[in-house]
């Protein structure tokens, strides 16, 4: 486990995570990601962005394309209503010797090493926990861990994106904290050429004519403004097909079932 010493208090750091995604298409959202990140002046610093958009987006997927992008190492950390100030700095965990150690959270870690924090689904956070990061979000940098008494600055490496489900916010994210958090990107639904291409791109093994009927699937219920999204796509072809692979038909003959297995009856009117 790699370890770094600050003014005589060791912390054990976190893990990067490997995570099997890939952003396909929307290249411009990228580009604006890319861009939030960039130091343009050794007087100028990276801003600290935000994705918002609907569940089941890409809002996870475009950040660690981004972060991957830059060849740094990506760290995640999942808000949640019960996140503490501690969570997300230093913790005490008892070592295997009996005594008291110091694990540095995803977040501390990605200061410490130069890389990339993903805080995802930040609008679970309490005020309490997002105070305790408002001195790194601003030209100051750094965070302040009050059960070992550090204040822990971050390299300059260091990159921070946050992201916000539309429709689901635990608490009001503070004033404060809002005007630290941008550019603000915001993330839809691909178009139905978009999200073929998704859907080929997790699903190169399915038929041509499975994609497409799941596709127009989920742009009627765009149009509709549900919130079924490809990511729900990819299960239901997946399913028709499981369930195709095990002798309960032909993929197609399937779909049907498949819709309501995944997202329940109420989403058959969307089929053709």
């Amino acid at each position: 486990m790699n370890q770094v010493t600050l003014d005589g208090i060791t912390l054990a750091l976190a893990g990067p995570v490997e995570l099997n995604l890939k952003w396909v298409g929307q290249e411009e959202l990228l580009t604006q990601l890319l861009a939030a990140w960039m130091v343009i002046d050794e007087r100028d610093l990276p801003f600290n962005p935000r994705l918002i958009g609907k569940p089941g987006v890409g809002k996870t997927t475009l950040a660690y394309a981004a972060a991957t992008r830059l060849e740094r190492p990506v760290y995640l950390f999942q808000a949640t209503m019960d996140t503490r100030p501690e969570d997300l700095i230093v913790t005490p965990v008892i070592g295997p010797d009996g005594k008291i150690q110091y694990a540095a959270s995803s977040l501390v870690s990605a200061m410490l090493t130069g890389g990339v924090l993903i805080l995802d689904e930040g609008n679970r956070m309490s005020e309490k926990a997002w105070a305790s990061l408002a001195p790194l979000l601003d030209d100051r940098r750094y965070v302040e861990s009050i059960i070992t008494g550090l204040r822990i600055p971050a390299r300059r490496e260091f990159r921070i994106v946050v992201t916000m489900n539309e429709d689901s916010s635990t608490f009001e994210i503070p004033e404060y904290i809002h005007s630290r958090l941008q550019p603000q990107i915001y993330i839809d639904f691909p178009e139905a050429d978009e999200e073929l291409v998704i859907l080929r791109e997790n699903l190169p093994f399915a038929e041509s004519d499975v994609l497409k009927y799941v596709v127009e699937f989920l742009q009627r219920a765009h149009a509709a403004d549900e919130l079924y999204s490809v990511r729900d796509g990819i299960n239901i072809a997946r399913y028709a097909l499981k369930m195709s692979a095990a002798g309960s038909g032909k993929p197609q003959e399937l779909l049907r079932l498949a819709v309501s297995r995944i997202l329940g009856n109420e989403a058959l009117p969307y089929l053709a």
